[in-house]
Parts: structure tokens; sequence; C-alpha cells
């Protein structure tokens, strides 16, 4: 029985499988796998109802450094992943992208940020998250909370810029990757010390748009290898 079970993985399944492996990697296909399930536990939660006694005292805790100088540097870095901001950044990047004659990579960003998109409004309106209300908040936010529609859509757009750059830059892309996650890291915190998101929106909001952010650039990647263009 194992003996048939492995002559149908190695003929049939492992062919197809083959280039994702090796696209995607062991550790990236081995994260996706445990974002998917951190994920899966958190939606879980998020359906039943149940609260994360977390989530109350991480935000209580965070609110008592407030100060006006934290608040207006906090609203600058929140500003960085607001819809009117993305939309400006990601019309540029496609813009540039076009002009240095670099379509693949255009079409697959557009695909990003408009799934982003469709994935944020469709989790929102599914799990109707209600938004924190511990204090009086600077901002002030009408949709539903969980996921994080800042931290999905940073991860999306700002990760898959900084893939493109470090792509064709490889020489400064420790340099990039760090950037951009020091940023992507910011603006989640900015919401949280808002207080506009709990800590689990920001958590499921990373991990849906990195495994978004993953299928976008692993399909990339493999039209790339399709067509002989692969330069990673």
């Amino acid at each position: 029985m194992l003996r048939q079970i492995s002559n149908f993985w190695l003929r049939h399944i492992h062919p197809r499988l083959a280039p994702l492996i090796a696209t995607i990697g062991i550790v990236g296909l081995a994260s996706c796998l445990l974002i998917l399930f951190v994920l899966a536990k958190l939606a879980e939660e998020v359906l039943e109802r149940e609260a994360f006694a977390f989530d109350t005292t991480f935000l209580l805790w965070l609110h008592q450094f407030a100060n006006p100088n934290l608040d207006n540097l906090m609203l600058f870095v929140t500003n960085l992943g607001n819809p009117s901001t993305v939309v400006i950044v990601a019309g540029v990047t496609v813009l540039l992208l076009w002009w240095r004659r670099y379509q693949e990579e255009a079409k697959f960003f557009v695909l990003a940020c408009l799934g982003g998109l469709i994935l944020n409004t469709g989790l929102k309106l599914f799990f109707s998250k209600p938004r924190p209300e511990l204090w009086h908040r600077l901002i002030s936010e009408k949709s539903f909370s969980f996921p994080s529609g800042h931290a999905l859509g940073s991860m999306v757009l700002y990760g898959f810029i900084a893939y493109e750059l470090a792509n064709h830059y490889p020489h400064f892309a420790k340099v990039i990757y760090s950037f951009i996650v020091i940023l992507i890291a910011a603006i989640g915190i900015s919401r949280l010390y808002l207080g506009v998101h709990w800590p689990t929106d920001i958590i499921a909001g990373y991990g849906v748009g990195f495994l978004w952010l993953t299928i976008c650039i692993t399909m990339l990647k493999l039209q790339r290898l399709k067509q002989g263009k692969l330069v990673d």
C-alpha cells in the first residue's frame, strides 16, 4: 500500500509540485503552513466571538506610553498605510515598472494589490469584528476590525516593492528588506498605539498579507522560469 502511494506521489504529484517547492523553498513552504495554522486558530476564535485576554492587556499597556510627540509620530506612520497613500504609491510603482519595460512585474503587482484589497474587504465583512473602544481615539475608523487592512496592505504593497528592488539591486537586498520590515512593523504598531485595532487583527493582517504576497511572487517566479528570465 505504501509503495503504491509512493509511486503515485513520484509519478503524478511530485513532478507538478517540484517547481513550486523549488521556487518557494522548504523554509518558505514551512512558514506558510505555520501561518495558515495560526490564522485558522485565530479565525476559529473570532468566529466563536471568543475574547483574547492579551488583546486588551497589551493595548492598555501600550497606551500608558502615549504622549503628544508619539501621537504625531504614530499618526504620520499610520498614514503610510492609509488608502490615499497606498493608491499613490501603487500607482507610481506601476508606472515605473511599465516605463522600465517590466510588464510582467507590473501585472503581478496590480494583481497583488487588487487581491489584497479584495481579501481585506471580504474578510472584514465575513468576521464583522468590532474595533476596540478602550479610550478616546485620535482617528475615526468605521470599518470592521479583523483583519487589519493596514497590516495586510502594507505587507503586500511594500513587500512586493521590496522584492522588486532587491531582485534588481541584489547588493542592497539586506538593507532593502531590513528597511521594509521595520516600516511594515511600524505601521502595525501605529494601529495598536492609536487604539483602532486589536493585536490579533495585526497578526491576522500580516499573516494573510504574507501568504498572498508569497503566492503572487511565486506565480511571478514561475512565469519567469517559464520564460527563462529568472534573475534570483
